[in-house]
This record gives structure tokens, sequence and C-alpha cells, in this order.
């Protein structure tokens, strides 16, 4: 007995569905090639962090910050680097020329606008609607609601690691209004 199944009488491809396979084809390639630029272009890339969460401190550049060349500018001096998320953080230089292990994150509460240290007046000052904060970042006059949000810092092999502040918030005593 025969095992076999018969063949259709018409299963080659005819010239017309094979020329629509093939400009089927080439549109579906030539629209993934255009479409993976577009994709790469609106999705963030990802940050390379610690166990802990930190990301190494960059200038406004990308490139990584080494400790040394922050340490060199003279104590109280507050340095401006992109932390988590590449938000702006202010980085302070203690008395015994180390890093304290607290930054400020440049972000106004009140609308998100990024301000400058006074030294002069010793203050954070938002040129936006007038929020003033201390030193270490609580209000010293609104419209700011709430006060600046902190992360750790800490250096390690030249590098300043930024990592998110989790913990009860120092100025307030209470848990981060951030977390």
């Amino acid at each position: 007995m025969d095992q076999s199944v018969p063949l259709a009488a018409d299963a080659s491809l005819s010239r017309r569905q094979l020329l629509n396979f093939l400009t089927g084809a080439t549109v579906a390639t030539a629209l993934t090639a255009s479409l993976y630029p577009v994709g790469q272009f609106l999705v963030p890339p990802g940050e390379d962090t610690g166990a802990d969460g930190s990301v190494v401190a960059r200038d406004r550049f990308g490139t990584p910050i080494p400790a040394s060349r922050i340490l060199q500018e003279p104590p109280g001096t507050r340095a401006l680097v992109a932390g988590l998320a590449g938000e702006p953080t202010y980085l302070v230089v203690k008395e015994d020329r180390t890093l304290d292990t607290m930054g400020i994150v440049n972000n106004c509460t009140h609308l998100g606008c990024t301000f400058p240290w006074n030294p002069l007046d010793q203050q954070f000052q938002c040129p936006c609607h007038g929020s003033l904060y201390a030193p270490d970042g609580t209000v010293v006059r609104g419209p700011a609601p709430l006060p600046l949000k902190l992360v750790h810092v800490a250096v390690a092999n030249d590098l300043i690691l930024i990592s998110p502040w989790r913990e009860t918030d120092p100025r307030t005593g209470m848990k981060p209004w951030w977390v």
C-alpha cells in the first residue's frame, strides 16, 4: 500500500505570489530597520548602578569625575555634578579635605528649578520664585514647601559614588518625602 500524500495540482507559487512575497519582505525589513533607531532614541539608556543603587558622579558631558579633582578645591566648596538619574547634585568639600557623606539634589521643591549656591549669603537661592534654602537644604523662605532631596556620597578608588537616601531625614527626623 502506498502511504504517500498526493500533491496538489498548483503547489508551486505563481510569479505574482512570488513578487508579492518579496515586496512584503522588503517593506517589512526596511520598516524594521528604520524603526530601530527611533526606538533607541526614545528609550533612555540604562544606568550602571551598584547593588545599593549607587552611580558614579559625572560631569555635564557624562565623563566620570575623579574625587581628587574636587578635593583640590578649598574647604566649603560646593561642586555641582550629575548624580542619580542625571540630577544635578551638590557635593561639599569639608574642612579635612574629604567629601561630605551627604549630597544635596539641585531641584527646587516648589517647581523643580535648578539654582545656584550663593557663597556670600551661605544659602541656595532659587531664582524662579525666590525660595531660599539653608546649607543643609532646609527651607529658609518659601514658596518651596519641602527641604531639598538628599543622597549618600562615598569615595572608592578615586570615584565618587552617589546612592539614594532612604533612611530618616536627619534634618527633620522623619521619613524622607522623596521615598
